[in-house]
């Protein structure tokens, strides 16, 4: 089957329709499906001794059953173009294109008007950092940052798995996106419980990342080989293995600094600048950076195409 159509469908439904509220209300989101199983296991099997072992057997099972789930429902796909279009629909809510635009949007239309304390809730949906703490730069610096990330994790990653091996690819990659999110972080309760999830996660984001990154480039047009060259130059400094890449080449494609220093809760932690030596990003920065954004996930939406149209004639 054309798993690249398949995921046309879905990005065409998603920018259509994002999710509607009124479906989230009847049925909830399948991420926060996986979210509810995520939270089950995490109560019942993060307790006493072998809790490393026990957070392998949990993303094991996780990832299994959305796969499972999704291969079972693709199996019964019927091979022809109405296969691909149902196929489209069942992947549309693990699309995020529109979404990730809508959640900057909203910080960009407060700090544009100088209401920072709105702009700061704003961002506070979108990071785990205090927005308290944030000034103008900081806020828009955090929006920034989590459009160029989570353009690879939300959008890019997703879309790569479901061409590569459609809806059982797109639903365990979200099953394991979600693992990352919710238990893949270094503190003392999942330090061991999220540890294969976090190392899972990093290894499927291995080539969306760099793609976002190079995406992310090329869209900036006269900047395209200054922003290359600062993700291959900072990329790596980055905490983490995958982020860098597309924060990297937003940074170089903006001309303005990404990442550093930054406070979570009550620890500051002393993350290294991405292109340092240039400036804050300033409200109207934002606006750039959704231009960009843009640009790139419509280069994306022309790669896919590329991929369909192969498909069909190969």
């Amino acid at each position: 089957m054309n798993f690249a159509a398949m995921m046309l469908v879905a990005i065409a439904l998603d920018l259509a329709l994002g999710w509607p509220a009124v479906l989230y209300t009847r049925i909830g989101h399948p991420v926060t499906w996986i979210g509810a199983l995520i939270t089950r296991l995490d109560k019942a099997w993060n307790t006493g001794a072998q809790r490393k072992a026990k957070g392998v057997a949990a993303a094991a099972a996780v990832i299994l059953l959305a796969w499972a789930i999704a291969h079972i429902c693709q199996s019964l796909l019927p091979q022809s173009w109405v296969g691909i279009v149902i196929g489209g629909v069942l992947a549309w809510p693990l699309v995020a294109v529109r979404s990730m635009h809508d959640h900057v949007a909203a910080v960009a239309k407060p700090l544009l008007v100088g209401d920072l304390a709105g702009a700061r809730h704003a961002v506070s949906m979108i990071v785990g950092r205090d927005p308290a703490q944030l000034d103008e730069a900081g806020v828009a610096r955090a929006a920034l940052e989590s459009l160029a990330e989570n353009s690879s994790d939300g959008i890019i990653a997703p879309l790569f798995w479901g061409c590569v091996a459609g809806l059982p690819g797109i639903a365990a990659y979200k099953a394991i996106n979600t693992l990352d999110s919710m238990i893949g972080h270094r503190t003392p309760r999942h330090e061991d419980f999220g540890w294969a999830s976090a190392n899972i996660d990093d290894v499927v984001n291995l080539i969306p990342a760099r793609l976002t990154g190079v995406l992310f480039g090329v869209a900036s047009g006269k900047r395209a080989a200054q922003a290359l060259d600062i993700m291959q130059r900072d990329a790596r400094a980055h905490r983490s293995p995958n982020a860098g890449w597309p924060e990297a080449a937003m940074a170089g494609a903006l001309d303005i600094r990404l990442s550093g220093p930054r406070i979570y809760g009550d620890r500051v932690t002393e993350e290294p600048w991405l292109n340092g030596a240039a400036p804050d990003p300033i409200p109207e920065t934002l606006a750039r950076g959704l231009a960009l954004y843009i640009r790139a996930m419509a280069g994306a939406g022309a790669l896919i195409a590329l991929a369909a149209l192969l498909w069909r004639f190969a």
